[in-house]
């Protein structure tokens, strides 16, 4: 009855990146090896690309020392940014007016998954 772990995961929250911004970078590491997705994401031009990084190697560490998961073995199975609470602050404007500033705010969610080394 005991079934082995084979995925591990890692959750960023209030990042202040927009989810379109950090949904733009997670769908290029989506499927890729560890390696690979932090590769990628290590000479991607966005502003998105760290803080997903870093929650890749963040569930990439919990697999290999909470699971005792294969490093060379792991695969970026699920990836997703949600939306978080949403700062507001107001601008004052010509002739009594206030524009609303939105600063938007993330949680990213990484899920790695260790597979056969010839499984693709």
């Amino acid at each position: 009855m005991s079934e082995t772990i084979t995925s591990a995961s890692a959750t960023a929250r209030y990042v202040r990146v927009t989810p379109m911004k950090a949904r733009r970078v997670i769908d290029l590491v989506r499927g890729k090896s560890v390696a690979e997705a932090l590769a990628i994401l290590k000479y991607a031009p966005q502003g998105a690309a760290k803080p997903v990084a870093k929650v890749v190697a963040s569930a990439a560490a919990n697999a290999e020392n909470n699971f005792g998961l294969d490093p060379r073995t792991l695969v970026v199975s699920e990836a997703y940014a949600n939306e978080g609470p949403t700062m507001r602050r107001f601008q004052p404007r010509a002739q009594g007016r206030a524009f609303m500033i939105r600063k938007r705010t993330s949680h990213i969610t990484v899920v790695v998954e260790s597979q056969k080394e010839g499984a693709k």
